[in-house]
C-alpha cells in the first residue's frame, strides 16, 4: 500500500530476517525469522493480501488476529538433504513470519484466506460503514 494516502494496513517489521516472537529461555536468542513478500491491494470493499510461502502447506500454515494485528507463521523448508553441512548460508530462518497492524475500518471477523501453490491469498473487508457509498441528491 506503499504510495497510497489511505492506508488500510501497515507493516510492523522491516524488509529483513528478523527474530521471532515465540518465547524463549532468558539468555538465549530466538529463532529468525524470514519476511516472505507481500503485495497488498485496496479497493472499495476492503484489501487483498497476497503472500509468497513456497512449500508451507495448509496444515503447517498459521493466521492469527490478536486486536488490530495480524500475523502469518509457517514453517520454512529448503529442502536441502540433511547429509549436508553448510558451508555458507544466506538464510538461516527457519520458518516464515510476517506482522501487520490492521485499520480499524476492517473486519476482522469476515477474514477468508486460501493457498494454493505456496501462494496465501487473504481477503478482508471493510466494515459496513466504512465502505464508500453514493449519497442520493433530491431534487426540490
Amino acid at each position: 500500500m506503499q504510495g497510497q494516502s489511505n492506508t488500510a494496513m501497515q507493516t510492523q517489521q522491516p524488509q529483513q530476517a528478523q527474530p521471532s516472537q515465540q518465547q524463549y529461555s532468558a539468555g538465549s536468542r530466538p529463532a529468525p525469522a524470514l519476511l516472505p513478500p507481500v503485495d497488498i491491494v485496496e479497493d472499495g470493499s476492503g484489501i487483498t493480501l497476497v503472500a509468497d510461502l513456497p512449500g508451507v502447506s495448509r496444515e503447517e500454515l498459521s493466521i492469527g488476529v490478536d486486536g488490530r494485528n495480524l500475523t502469518i507463521e509457517a514453517p520454512l523448508r529448503l529442502g536441502e538433504a540433511n547429509s549436508l553441512v553448510s558451508v555458507y548460508a544466506e538464510v538461516r530462518a527457519n520458518q516464515f513470519r510476517r506482522s501487520f497492524e490492521l485499520s480499524s475500518d476492517l473486519d476482522t471477523a469476515k477474514i477468508d484466506a486460501g493457498l494454493r501453490d505456496g501462494v496465501l491469498t487473504l481477503r478482508i473487508p471493510k466494515l459496513e460503514q466504512a465502505k464508500p457509498r453514493r449519497v442520493e441528491i433530491r431534487v426540490e
